[in-house]
This record gives structure tokens, sequence and C-alpha cells, in this order.
């Protein structure tokens, strides 16, 4: 084997041999990336600190574990809000109840007024922004402008794949397109009969738990179940009924939803969660595929003029629909885990519709103008 010499490097001639020289050249480039990734995380911490923050803890834990869990003391600030003793507050920017949370979040957001800021260890930090001035410019902007933070969205790829939450630039631009047809407001107005129907079924299981003398319920589980039914209606065109039974394709979606939370690929894959969450993921999938094959079939034997005759009957026109005609009219080469819907926005649909039931209930002037 040839030789190379290297004693220019002080090695000797313990170190003439290509391996070894291979070895030196893969740990000098394995300790370049590593600096060049701290100097990117050290350029990238110092951009967010003309926003105001509390006082940390030191500068590695940020203001990881500085919140006083029995008192109204959150980083040395003294927050209104809180009955003394109630044990309300933070570990580690994690709460005791979601309720405690929010009230918590509301006090900072009271004190700070416009934007704070909060670091999640010495690199990543999290800003608040609570004046409508700050939060208007973010939310009119399109996603092909603001790349997405991908260390929370990378986790729910697995699940939802690259589609339109997850994707971005022309790749977003192609999918919203798509989808924007069914979004016209003349489309959406025949599924108002789908969402009163789910809903109706929705207000009989509370009318049933109000009998029995039930004075509190968790709304979020409920309406959350009304909207995964009304969009699997909507999506598929298929009646579950998962607020009266239980089912194996909803109980991996509900899975789903807890186990994404548990994700960090260098500890998740080694615990028992993993394949649970991969077999939900697989059902999940196996399920939606299916019904984009059983309805691709439907349009290929119909035809596409004689299918829209059969929807326009019905008067309703599903996601699948709109997706499966706009690659057989524009040719695009889509495939089957391109056209894959998942029910992935109806978490966020319960969660908006719970707050507004809870601040219908609150402020009953906007419910009586909501009324009329």
């Amino acid at each position: 084997m040839l030789q190379l010499s290297l004693s220019w490097l002080g090695l000797g001639s313990l170190a003439a041999s290509p391996w070894l020289l291979l070895l030196l050249v893969g740990a000098s480039r394995l300790l370049a990336c590593n600096l060049a990734l701290t100097y990117t995380c050290y350029s990238n911490s110092r951009r967010p600190q003309c926003f105001p923050q509390p006082p940390k803890r030191n500068w590695f834990w940020g203001h990881l574990g500085l919140v006083s869990v029995d008192s109204r003391t959150v980083w040395g600030i003294r927050v209104d809000g809180f009955p003394e003793g109630s044990g309300m507050g933070l570990r580690d920017l994690g709460v005791t109840s979601n309720e405690e949370g929010m009230r918590l979040v509301e006090d900072l957001g009271h004190y700070f007024r416009e934007v704070h800021l909060w670091w999640m260890g010495p690199f990543y930090s999290i800003l608040w922004l609570v004046h409508p001035n700050f939060t208007a410019p973010l939310l009119q902007t399109t996603a092909t402008i603001i790349p997405k933070d991908m260390f929370f969205y990378i986790f729910l790829s697995p699940w939802l794949g690259d589609k339109l939450l997850l994707s971005a630039g022309e790749k977003w631009s192609h999918h919203r397109c798509l989808l924007a047809p069914a979004f016209h407001f003349e489309i959406l107005k025949p599924y108002m009969k789908i969402f009163t129907k789910s809903t109706d079924i929705m207000h009989a299981k509370w009318q049933c738990l109000a009998s029995e003398g039930s004075t509190r319920m968790d709304m979020f589980e409920h309406i959350s179940l009304m909207t995964l039914d009304s969009l699997q209606k909507c999506v598929f065109s298929f009646d579950s009924n998962c607020q009266e039974k239980p089912s194996e394709y909803i109980a991996a979606i509900l899975e789903l939803s807890a186990l994404i939370c548990l994700y960090l690929d260098l500890l998740y894959y080694l615990t028992r969660d993993v394949q649970h969450f991969h077999r939900a993921c697989d059902l999940v999938h196996d399920f939606t595929e299916a019904v984009i094959r059983e309805r691709h079939c439907t349009l290929i034997s119909q035809g596409s003029q004689d299918f829209l005759k059969a929807k326009a009957k019905a008067e309703t026109l599903d996601f699948t629909d709109v997706l499966l005609l706009a690659r057989m009219g524009k040719n695009c080469q889509m495939r089957t885990p391109e056209l894959r819907l998942t029910p992935s926005c109806h978490d966020t649909t319960a969660s908006g519709l719970s707050w507004v039931v809870y601040n219908l209930a609150k402020y009953p002037e906007y419910q009586e103008r909501c009324q009329q």
C-alpha cells in the first residue's frame, strides 16, 4: 500500500497511512462544521436581543425553570391575576394545566404590552407577539415570503407529509392554487348542512350530559370530534359516525396528536412509542389512499363530465374530487402520497371554536349580536 509522509504535520511515521489521513480529514471537517454551526447559532441568537425580555436564569438555561410555582412572581416580575398560594405557574415553560398557563401568558402580555422574548436554552428563542401592530404584518404575509420554523414542523412530516402545512415556496403556491377553488363561498354553502348535522349530534350529546347532572365538561374534546366528523364528510364524503362510536381510524388520529408532542429524533426512536406512532401513521395513510384509489377508479370509469353531473346532484364537491380533477385536467404528475389528505386542521379549528364558545358565554351581549 502506498505510504504517505505526514512528518510535516509532526505526526511521524506512525501516521503515514492513507486511512489515518482520511480520519484526520474527516475529523477536521467535522470540527469545521461544528464551529460553523456554533457561529451561526451565536449570530442568530444575537439578532432578537433588541426585544424586551425578563431576566435570564443564566446564559445557558435562559428562562427555563425561572418561574415560582407557589407565588405570583415570574422571572422576578410580579404579575397580577393570580391568587396567593394558588400554585399557578410554569415549570420549564410547561404548566400545571392549560387554563393556568393561559392566565399566566395573558398576565405577561399585560406587563410587556407589545412583544417579549423567551429563551429556551442558549440559542433557541420564542418571540411572543402581543399587540395587533406586531401580529398583523405577520399574519398578512404569505408562506412564500416567511420561512416556516421546521424545528416544530419537522415532527409532523412523517404524518402529514410535505403538503400545504409543511411545504413552502413554489410547492406551497402550487398546492394552494389547487385547493383555492374548494374554498369559494358558493362551493362552501352546500356544506352548511353537513356542519349543521355534525353540530346537532354534538349538541344532543351535551343535552344528554346535562340531563345526567354534568355541570362541567371538556368542550375541546367534543368539538374536536365534531370538526373531525365534519372534515371526513367534506374531504372524503365519508361518514365515520366518530362522535357516537369508537373507530380505529379516529383512535389513530387522536394517538398521533398525542404522540407528536413526544417526538425527538435522537431519543424518540429508542422508545416503544415510535412503534405506535408509525403504526398509527400507516393506518391513517392506508385509509386515505384507499379512499383516493376508489374515487380515482370511479372518476376514470364515469369520466369527468358524468362525475361532475353526479356531484352536482349531491351539491357537494369535496377536496379529494378537486385534486383528482386538477390532476386529470392539467396533466400534472401528482403521485398518490401528494394527493393524500389527512385531517390535519381539525384540532386548530376545534381550538378556535372552543375559544369562540367560551367568549360568547362570557360576554352575553356579543352572543345576542351573533344570534341576531
